[in-house]
C-alpha cells in the first residue's frame, strides 16, 4: 500500500533532514532497497527516507478449550505474515511513472539495513499518484512472509563416487529450512538426514528435483511434475550441520540449503 501524508510537522522536518543528507553526500541515497532485482538507487529523484525496523513476526496459535478441564491448550502453528513499511520522498527531477511502476507487484525485497538477507513480499494496494506528487512523501507497505533468506547462498554440490559416503550441509539460519534437492542417477534412491530416512525417489529419466519450499517433485520445472515418483516426507534441515546419506544408484547430488531466519 502507498499511503501519502501532508508534509507538515514531523513529516516535513524528517524529509528536510533527508534532503540535506542527500545533498551533503553528493546525491547518494544513504538508504536503499532492492525490489524484484532492481536497486532503488537507480531511480532518479527517489529517496528512501526510512527503512522498516528489524522485527520478528507474530507466532500463530490455536487455542483449544476442553470441557471439564481447567485452562486451555495452546498449539503453536507457525508464524504470521506481516507488513514492513518503507518511507519514501521525492526530490528534484523525478520520474513518477518509473517510481510508481517500481513499487508494484511481488517478489524478493532486500533492505539496506539487512543487505545480506531478502524477504518474499508483495505490494497489494494501488498508488495514489496525485497525493504522492503533491506532498512528496509517502509510506510503502510490503506485505512480507515471515522468513528471510540469504541473498547469495551457494548450493552444496558433489559427484558421487564409491569413496563418498555422505555429504554435510550447513543450515546457517536459526530456523529449520526447507531445502531443494536435485538428484541425478537411476532407479530407486533413498535419502536419509542425520540418520533418519526422509524420502525415496524413483528416477526414470536422468534426474529429479525435490523442492521442500514448494512441496513438489519435478524435473526441470513445475510443468513436469513427478510427485508420483516420490515417497516419504519433504526434507527439512535443522540449524547447523546436517549429514546426508543415501542408498541406490546416485551419481550426483545438489542441495540448496535455503537457510532462513525470522
Amino acid at each position: 500500500m502507498l499511503e501519502c501524508r501532508t508534509c507538515t510537522g514531523n513529516s516535513r522536518i524528517m524529509l528536510d533532514k533527508i534532503f540535506k543528507i542527500y545533498a551533503r553526500e553528493g546525491g547518494i541515497n544513504v538508504n536503499y532497497i532492492i525490489w524484484k532485482g532492481q536497486d532503488s538507487r537507480g531511480l532518479k529523484g527517489l529517496i528512501i527516507s526510512e527503512l522498516p525496523p528489524i522485527t520478528r513476526p507474530s507466532i500463530k496459535t490455536q487455542v483449544t478449550e476442553i470441557e471439564g478441564k481447567d485452562g486451555d491448550i495452546i498449539d503453536y502453528v507457525g508464524y504470521s505474515a506481516y507488513d514492513k513499511c518503507v518511507k519514501i520522498g521525492l526530490h528534484g527531477d523525478y520520474k513518477i511513472d518509473e517510481i510508481s511502476k517500481f513499487f508494484s507487484g511481488s517478489g524478493k525485497v532486500t533492505f539496506s539495513n539487512e543487505p545480506e538477507k531478502y524477504y518474499i513480499a508483495e505490494i497489494i494496494d494501488q498508488i495514489d499518484f496525485e497525493r504522492f506528487v503533491k506532498f512528496r512523501i509517502a509510506n510503502i507497505k510490503f506485505h512480507t512472509q515471515p522468513f528471510k533468506y540469504l541473498v547469495d547462498e551457494k548450493p552444496v554440490e558433489s559427484d558421487i563416487t564409491e569413496e563418498i559416503k555422505e555429504i554435510k550441509v550447513i543450515n546457517l539460519g536459526t530456523e529449520d529450512s526447507r531445502p531443494i534437492f536435485t538428484l541425478t542417477g537411476t532407479g530407486i534412491i533413498e535419502i536419509s538426514i542425520n540418520g533418519y530416512t526422509k524420502f525415496q525417489v524413483n528416477i526414470d529419466d536422468s534426474y529429479l528435483t525435490v523442492d521442500s519450499k514448494l512441496e513438489e517433485c519435478y524435473k526441470d520445472n513445475l510443468n513436469t511434475l513427478k510427485n508420483r515418483n516420490m515417497g516419504g516426507e519433504f526434507p527439512i534441515l535443522q540449524p547447523g550441520e546436517n549429514v546426508i546419506t543415501w542408498t541406490g544408484n546416485l551419481t550426483k547430488l545438489k542441495i540448496q540449503p535455503e537457510s532462513r531466519w525470522i
